[in-house]
């Protein structure tokens, strides 16, 4: 067993302003992803201004926020909610979705690339390249916050968090951080150094991250809310396989299709 380090979820108290170490690790991820997203772009002469990637960022932070909010909502704790609705807005209590999000976000890259003049897998394949950063760091930030916990086992690294009880658990949430977040990461950047036809980066995501978490899922406590879902499945797994066989034949019919990026203006727009 190892020790649990205990962190203080508040990382410095400025006065009557206390700022958290998750509110930090999402400004990071904010921070990283641009920085990310306009080395790619420069590399696959994607002449996307800084200050449209930073209103792409915007874009996505607004998508994250409700279609996360409304994703956990809708798939974790509709009865809750649907008799308590008020409690809807509520997101400084917690709850949000991965997967509704992952939906708010694609939204709201289309609309960006509509208001752009972008094409959608352009962008994609480059913004794309940044969402393992934030998942990596958000679930470091799920570790340190003591929550989203593993299944009780016996691993000798195994832990016990003040939460889940006096037993001791798999620290499910760096096993996250290092699938969906450094792995998933470096796959996604590797593929993206190749000649590939558009799509197939962000479509390999899907393919991934479904993988992944699904794998995931098998360490981690289900919701307590929820339980397993179908059989020895999660709500997560569920949610994820559709991503993992989507995914999958997506990327199998951009590599059939060939489509490579058009010729650019000299605005780098379509």
């Amino acid at each position: 067993m190892i020790k649990y380090p205990n962190f203080d979820p508040v990382f410095i108290r400025i006065g009557p302003l206390a700022f958290r170490w998750y509110g930090l690790m999402y400004a990071l991820s904010f921070i990283a992803g641009i920085f990310v997203i306009r080395t790619a772009a420069v590399r696959k002469g994607l002449k996307i201004t800084q200050e449209e990637i930073s209103d792409l960022m915007l874009y996505a932070a607004i998508g994250v926020i409700l279609g996360g909010r409304l994703g956990y909502v809708l798939f974790y704790n509709p009865g809750f909610y649907f008799e308590n609705p008020s409690k809807i807005i509520a997101v400084w209590e917690g709850g949000m979705s991965f997967h509704g999000g992952l939906i708010g976000v694609l939204v709201a890259g289309y609309l960006f690339c509509k208001r752009y003049g972008y094409s959608f897998y352009e962008v994609a394949d480059v913004a794309i390249l940044a969402v393992p950063i934030g998942l990596g760091l958000g679930r470091i930030g799920n570790f340190i916050n003591g929550e989203l916990y593993g299944r009780p086992t016996d691993v000798p690294w195994c832990m016990v968090f003040p939460q889940g009880g006096e037993v001791c658990r798999h620290p499910s949430q760096l096993y996250q951080a290092g699938l969906e977040g450094v792995v998933l990461f470096l796959i996604l950047w590797a593929l993206s150094h190749r000649s590939l036809p558009r799509g197939v980066v962000f479509w390999s995501f899907f393919l991934f991250y479904g993988l992944f978490r699904f794998i995931a899922e098998f360490f981690r406590q289900p919701d307590p809310q929820l339980g397993f879902v179908l059989g020895p499945f999660s709500m997560g797994q569920l949610l994820s396989l559709p991503m993992l066989i989507l995914g999958a034949v997506m990327v199998a019919g951009r590599l059939k299709a060939g489509d490579r990026p058009p010729h650019r203006s000299a605005s780098g727009k379509r």
